[in-house]
């Protein structure tokens, strides 16, 4: 039996950095830059009155260019690629931080009134530029929102701030009241509560919990105007449809989550591991399929093509599945008996301990290239995690790496299945490519483009949990196809004047047009 804590308590193990500040504190390291901004073209100012205004509605206002770079740095790939150009994103804007949901309306009230666009904000972790201020304004900080309010120990929910970082959050849970969420994404210790609301996230162990729209009841959410109300908190409801769906994944374009209320679960007792490996990517996916459909549902089902069962694991010559689960021993011995029939179909099993192990270590080291590879100036690496039913993965996997590949400029394309559904999953793909420096962009766009056309094509979703921001803008309108006209009118609706994250989800802005337009 593998202990329960190399799940469960991976903070113990030394992978996470309690108590991980906002990526503005490593920034200050970083120079500013004196370059234009690479992402700001006609930043909209926000006038001497209205800043002291907010100076005296929020606990502090951060207007100097070195504040503003290193307050809005965040972790996408398209913004670092001007940031080693010397040209920070989004050098123009003023930071807020609110201390409360009271400073929070306070705030919008004020922004409302003069008309100034407001970017929500905390963890900054996000890889698609959902929270950096392409036109300028407000930059609303929820970092300061960072505490538990409340527990129901027999209803196992958590009434959680949306600032709240999601290490001092696990933490809290674990030491004061023996339950966890199980959410475990990869930025875990940079990432808050509200940042996994907002672009509808999902942890590394969510075929057992479910991703975080699973584990919401309720939100309390601070609109355009500082109005306040208050979405769900019941188990189910038929009440009308479930309005708390429209602020999980709308990247603060509908509205600021300023709480949340979410599902907990005691801390298992009980953990065990499996791996296999498949003579190719589709057999593997298809044993998932059949494990899922089963009824089996172990925390991890995470399946690794050849390249990447070569860089994760050492095993080049097969496409590796790792199955691995905790929770009560009876479920659990269950499910991983039911994985182990599916999977001997295919092939031997493999050392389980070693590759769970090892999986333990580099998991959180996504698109790892080959031991020994050094990266020069004109390298760029990037993921994209998709979704779509299990008949259409195989076809979408072939073609997607084929498409990536044809780019040039590639170095490699590879993939795993890392979430799985009786109807579906989500494929996360990894690209890599060396071009000359100044050609950097254009080779982005290009993979971003040709992915997507085939994602488009197959009627698939083209994100699964890092949400869209400005990265997948141009796409998001064609994936919805004529839905997307309801989600403009329900944007309108909410905030007619346009002020919340302008820019991002391909919603059409006042401001102007998104910089990836």
């Amino acid at each position: 039996m593998i202990s329960r804590q190399t799940i469960t308590h991976p903070f113990n193990r030394g992978d996470y950095t309690v108590g991980a500040p906002s990526l503005a504190k490593w920034a200050r390291v970083t120079p500013a830059g004196d370059g234009e901004a690479a992402l700001q073209t006609d930043p909209v100012e926000v006038p001497g009155h209205v800043v002291e205004a907010l100076r005296g509605a929020a606990r502090a206002v951060h207007t100097s260019r070195e504040e503003v770079v290193a307050r809005t740095r965040d972790w996408w790939a398209g913004s670092m690629i001007g940031e080693t150009e010397g040209r920070p994103a989004t050098p123009h804007a003023v930071v807020v931080e609110a201390a409360d949901a009271d400073q929070v309306a306070a705030v919008l009230r004020i922004c409302h009134e003069a008309g100034v666009p407001v970017t929500p904000s905390a963890g900054r972790s996000n890889v698609t530029g959902a929270a950096l201020p392409v036109f300028g304004g407000v930059v609303l900080d929820l970092c300061g929102l960072d505490r538990i309010t409340g527990f129901d120990a027999e209803s196992n929910i958590v009434d959680v701030q949306a600032g709240m970082f999601g290490d001092l959050f696990e933490k809290q849970l674990q030491e004061e009241y023996g339950v966890t969420t199980g959410h475990w994404p990869s930025a875990f210790a940079v990432s808050t509560v509200g940042g996994w609301i907002a672009c509808r996230g999902a942890g590394q162990l969510s075929t057992r919990y479910g991703k975080i729209e699973d584990m919401v009841v309720g939100v309390d959410v601070v609109h355009a105007d500082g109005s306040r109300a208050t979405y769900g908190d019941y188990a189910r409801a038929a009440v009308g449809p479930d309005l708390r769906q429209l602020f999980i994944g709308s990247e603060g374009t509908l509205g600021v989550v300023v709480a949340a209320r979410l599902r907990v679960h005691p801390l298992p007792e009980y953990a065990s591991a499996v791996a296999y490996g498949f003579a190719n990517f589709a057999e593997g996916l298809e044993a998932c399929r059949r494990i899922m459909q089963r009824g089996a549902t172990p925390a991890v089902l995470r399946l690794y093509d050849a390249l990447e069962s070569g860089t994760h694991f050492g095993h080049p010559e097969t496409n590796l599945l790792l199955i691995a689960d905790e929770g009560d021993p009876a479920i659990v011995d269950a499910s991983i008996a039911v994985a182990r029939e599916v999977c001997a179909e295919y092939g031997p099993e493999l050392d389980s301990q070693a590759v769970f192990t090892r999986w333990l270590d580099e998991r959180m080291l996504v698109g790892k290239s080959s031991d020994g590879f050094v990266p020069g100036p004109g390298f760029v690496a990037d993921t994209l995690e998709m979704a779509a039913s299990w008949s259409a993965l195989p076809v979408i996997y072939d073609e997607v790496v084929a498409a990536i590949q044809a780019v040039d400029g590639t170095l490699a394309a590879s993939a795993h299945q890392s979430h799985a559904y009786t109807d579906g999953a989500c494929v996360y793909f990894s690209l890599r490519g060396d071009v000359d420096p100044g050609a950097r962009r254009d080779w982005y766009r290009a993979v971003w483009d040709a992915a997507n056309a085939v994602l488009v094509r197959h009627q698939a979703a083209i994100s699964h949990h890092h949400g869209c921001g400005l990265l997948r803008g141009p796409y998001v309108a064609d994936a919805l196809g004529a839905g997307f006209a309801t989600f403009v009118a329900v944007k309108h609706a909410l905030d007619p004047k346009g002020l919340l994250n302008p820019g991002k989800l391909g919603l059409p802005s006042r401001f102007g047009t998104s910089p990836l337009s």
